[in-house]
Formats: C-alpha cells, sequence, structure tokens
C-alpha cells in the first residue's frame, strides 16, 4: 500500500506546479502582495487592499518575467480587484466554484508572502460561512461565506489563490486573523458577478436595501409550508431606507426576495447589485405566524450609505 504522505504529498506538488507559474508577485508604491491571472489576454485577480489607491504597478511572475500593469477596476466592499499586465503573461488559472467546499477538504495556498516569491503552503477548510467585515468609506458589508483555512498565509499571500485539489482556484486569500487562521474570498456566483462588472464599469454598483439580518432556521412547521430550511431574521432596520419605507420591522424572517428563496446572507447580497436600483422587489416575510407581501424599491449605495 502507497504511503498516504506520498499521495499527500503528490496532490500538493501538483497543484503547485499548475499554479506557481500563475500567480504573480504584486507590487506598488503603496505595498505588495500577489495577483492570479485569469484570463488568457493579461486580466489579473487580486484584494483591492493589496492596491489601495495605486492605479498601476509591476507584476513578476516564478519565470523571472515581468512588466507593468494598470488597475482595471476594485471593489473594496469584497476586497477583490482586477488587474492587467501590459506584457504577456502565463496561461490562465481555472477558476473552480466555492460552493462545493466542504469542512475538512485540502486546499494549497499559493502566494509571495514576506516578499518570497512563489510559496505554496497546504492545509484544510477549517470553517465555512465566516464573515468578514469590508469598508469603502463610510459604507459597510460584510464579505459572506469566507472560507476559513489553517494553510499557513503571511503578510504578501493576501491576492493569491486558494485551489483545491485539481489545482481550481476557490477562493482568493485576503487576510490573516491568527495563529493558524487563514481566510479568503469566496470564489462563487457572486464573485464572478462582481469580477465581470470590474472588467465592464471598472466598479461595482451596488444596491441598497437597509436591513441588517442574521441567518436563522425555520419552525418546523413553517419549514413544511415553505420547503425551506432556513431565513433570514432582520436584526435592524434602517430608518428611512427602502426597507423601512416598504414597511419591514426587525424581527421579521425574510423568506424570500425577487420571489426567489432567501436561506443565507449571500441569497439576499447576490440579489443587489446594478440591475436591482430602482426597481420593485418583491419581499415575503414570516411576521407574527402569518406570511407578509411587501414591495421595496431598493436605491444605489453610495459612499454615504450603510
Amino acid at each position: 500500500m502507497a504511503d498516504p504522505l506520498d499521495a499527500y504529498s503528490q496532490v500538493v506538488s501538483s497543484v503547485a506546479a499548475e499554479l506557481l507559474p500563475k500567480v504573480a508577485s504584486v507590487r506598488t508604491r503603496e505595498g505588495s502582495g500577489s495577483a492570479v491571472v485569469f484570463t488568457a489576454d493579461g486580466f489579473l485577480l487580486t484584494n483591492a487592499h493589496v492596491l489601495g489607491s495605486a492605479r498601476s504597478g509591476t507584476v513578476a511572475f516564478a519565470d523571472g518575467s515581468s512588466g507593468d500593469f494598470q488597475v482595471i477596476g476594485r471593489d473594496p466592499l469584497s476586497d477583490l480587484a482586477v488587474v492587467r499586465a501590459q506584457a504577456a503573461t502565463p496561461p490562465p488559472a481555472e477558476l473552480g466554484d466555492s460552493d462545493g467546499l466542504v469542512v475538512g477538504q485540502l486546499v494549497v495556498a499559493v502566494g509571495n508572502p514576506l516578499g518570497l516569491t512563489g510559496s505554496v503552503t497546504a492545509g484544510v477548510v477549517s470553517g465555512l460561512g465566516r464573515s468578514l467585515p469590508a469598508r469603502s468609506g463610510s459604507s459597510m458589508r460584510l464579505i459572506e461565506d469566507v472560507i476559513q483555512t489553517d494553510a499557513a498565509l503571511n503578510p504578501g499571500n493576501s491576492g493569491g489563490a486558494l485551489a483545491d485539489s485539481r489545482a481550481r482556484v476557490v477562493g482568493i486569500n485576503t487576510a490573516v486573523a491568527g495563529i493558524g487562521v487563514g481566510l479568503a474570498v469566496p470564489m462563487n456566483g457572486t464573485t464572478r458577478s462582481i469580477i465581470a462588472a470590474l472588467i465592464r464599469d471598472g466598479r461595482v454598483r451596488r444596491a441598497f436595501l437597509g436591513l441588517v439580518t442574521s441567518p436563522a432556521p425555520l419552525p418546523e412547521e413553517l419549514r413544511r409550508r415553505t420547503g425551506q430550511s432556513g431565513a433570514l431574521r432582520v436584526v435592524e432596520v434602517v430608518p428611512g431606507s427602502p426597507a423601512h419605507r416598504a414597511g419591514l420591522r426587525a424581527g421579521d424572517l425574510v423568506l424570500s426576495a425577487g420571489r426567489n428563496p432567501v436561506g443565507d446572507a449571500q441569497s439576499l447580497q447576490r440579489l443587489m447589485f446594478a440591475e436591482a436600483i430602482g426597481r420593485p422587489l418583491p419581499i415575503t416575510v414570516h411576521r407574527n405566524g402569518a406570511l407578509v407581501d411587501v414591495i421595496a424599491e431598493p436605491v444605489e449605495l453610495t459612499g454615504t450609505g450603510v
């Protein structure tokens, strides 16, 4: 029987061989970090906080090649940014889907920590569904479904790849939360929408509803009635917000929005993009034993939004 450590090492080394050429070291006048090539025409994905307010910088690859890049767009509220290299880049990494991750699954982090180009660490998914606060001016948002891993992350890993055993990028490493605790922005449907908006518009327009919520399980009777296992409990309604004007209240259980079931914060947040601004949004809540339907009209989130 093969030594399990050999099999483990083989997986990690194969992921490293696949991704090391595709993860660049990023440097601007404000700092440094990592970035992942994700298109054949030179677009790289990194963290917004790696770039700060810089509009350009340099990228360097494991093969010794380097060149300038221009910032295409950044979104501090997801901590994601897209840059474009001005010279040829290696073939792109494959973007995966973090929705398929399970706790205990092997993941490999590839980046450039502490100025050391092409570093690889391995670990497991330690937790899923974590939240990470992000701020842009006075606007505050929780990055939902953040991946927690024990793969060692250090300063400079930010913007690098968190990959599964098939070298698919399932997250972008973003923070060191403590000894043995690293966090990564998930690669999912919401993230892909943000990336597309950054490439297209250079920014992400978001809709503002004015709800502060937390996930909540549904009572058994309501589960049978709706076919859902969870919803969002309204913790706070921002005064004067679209949610307030629509009549939503603290304590409501949000069951659906836009006629789509709402089971977690991401279910609601993925609706809060440009196409929802100024359009009627039907919302169904459970309140005092009854189902209540309201219509809210989200407005555009600005620097003074919540």
